[in-house]
């Protein structure tokens, strides 16, 4: 019998994931990861409670208030102009600048308290008023700034690596409120800090303990309060018992024309993202009025509300999925131009997450693509929002992760699609990188 590797002269000791646990530091650290997890997740429940007011104030109450029995085809004008000028604000005068700009992907970093005004500004003020952009990007800005704040008095005592990993706990609590999971949550962290091994067990134990707790708070706030938010869900659809072999074989292809469209409306994010650095404020403002005549260019052509163009695109999920069928082609096609152009200038120029409106162009894509001979809605979708998600971030194990879960009842069955269409979109996604980097 071989000597285990520590023992070996010549190589130095590995600290495993028993020996972590074990120590009465880290059993600390995870009793303040647990507690931490409360008090983010009722700012992440507050902040989209506050989130889905405003949304449902200005693109439902206020048309009816008004006579509409849906938004007009310029009702979009004036609120996504106010959101450029507020997010205009937020980006070029207050700390923070706003928020990490959403065209860089997802970041994990300690924010500071200074930032948090700016952040709330630009959420605020950019998201319910139509930004094309969702709200994970803020939440986890907000849940790394509450987790900041108190371990702040600790931090004499504590080791720097000890305050890193809480931070990145309160994040992680703050994305489960809007993937629905603490699972998903965690995984994403885990994937975005590039981990392996035994510093594995070190961050994912924080971060799975304050999802957890912070789940549960979350999903009692709303049965005690009544105050609606909104989650990501899928409703459950008729779908096959498991792929069949047109299904994977349209996948491969689908994928690649999804990795390749994704890629060039990131690439209209990272030109805008480029103006704006030199000019945050008039191109915040012009990025808005882009998404407004997009959307009133999609209602005027279908005579559909331009709502369905600008937001996030979370509550467009279910009515889509679940009434595939309903939609002309027209539509879908006009939907996927305009919220295709109105997501690109939002990446670069205003402040948000970029996870939302990616599943939502993968889902309208899949929606569309079911029309092939032998390719159902189901697989369809399911490979349209996972290779859209994979080239977004590009996370890959999350990606598939949380299109699964998404899929629900129908997520087991959909595995074999969306593993194959992750793994074509990523490839395809780091292959385009690879070549003009070369370039």
């Amino acid at each position: 019998m071989s000597a285990p590797v520590d023992e070996v002269p010549g190589h130095e000791h590995v600290e495993g994931p028993e020996d972590a646990v074990r120590t009465r530091g880290y059993v600390g650290l995870l009793l303040l990861a647990a507690a931490i997890g409360i008090p983010v997740s009722l700012a992440a429940f507050g902040f989209l409670a506050l989130l889905h007011a405003l949304e449902h104030a200005v693109w439902e109450s206020l048309p009816e208030a008004a006579g509409f029995e849906t938004p007009p085809w310029w009702w979009a004008m004036p609120w996504i102009l106010l959101a450029g000028v507020l997010v205009g604000v937020a980006v070029r005068w207050l700390p923070g600048r706003g928020g990490h700009v959403p065209v860089d992907g997802l970041a994990l970093g300690p924010v500071p308290a200074a930032s948090v005004p700016g952040i709330l500004l630009a959420a605020l003020g950019g998201l319910p008023l139509g930004a094309v952009l969702g709200p994970e990007g803020p939440l986890l800005a907000l849940g790394s700034a509450v987790a900041l704040l108190l371990v702040r008095p600790i931090g004499k005592t504590s080791a720097p690596t000890a305050q890193a990993l809480l931070t990145v706990a309160g994040a992680s609590a703050a994305l489960a409120a809007i993937f629905g999971s603490p699972l998903v949550a965690a995984v994403f962290v885990l994937e975005a800090v590039g981990l392996a091994g035994p510093r594995l067990a070190r961050v994912i134990l924080p971060c799975l303990l304050a999802s957890g707790v912070g789940a549960l708070v979350f999903t009692g706030m709303g049965s005690w309060t009544g105050l609606e938010i909104a989650s990501l869900s899928l409703p459950e659809i008729d779908g096959p018992q498991r792929p069949d072999l047109g299904d994977v074989l349209w996948t491969v292809p689908f994928a690649v024309l999804i990795a390749f469209g994704v890629r060039q409306v990131h690439q209209i994010g990272h030109r805008v993202a480029r103006i704006a650095a030199g000019r945050p404020a008039r191109t915040a403002v012009a990025a808005a009025v882009t998404v407004g005549l997009c959307a009133s260019a999609y209602s005027l052509l279908t005579g559909r509300s331009p709502e369905e163009v600008v937001l996030s695109g979370q509550s467009m999920l279910e009515p889509l999925v679940s009434d595939a069928p309903s939609w002309p082609l027209l539509a879908l096609v006009a939907l996927v131009v305009f919220k295709a152009l109105a997501y690109g200038v939002s990446l670069g120029a205003l402040r948000g997450g970029p996870i939302f409106p990616a599943l939502l162009l993968g889902a309208a894509l899949g929606v569309l693509a079911s029309g092939l001979p032998g390719f159902g809605v189901v697989p369809a979708v399911a490979a349209g929002m996972a290779a859209a998600t994979a080239t977004t971030l590009p996370l890959p194990v999350s990606s598939a992760v949380l299109v699964i879960l998404l899929l629900g009842p129908n997520g087991a069955a959909m595995a074999p699609v969306v593993l194959i269409a992750v793994v074509v979109a990523f490839v395809v996604e780091q292959m385009v990188l690879t070549q003009r980097r070369a370039g």
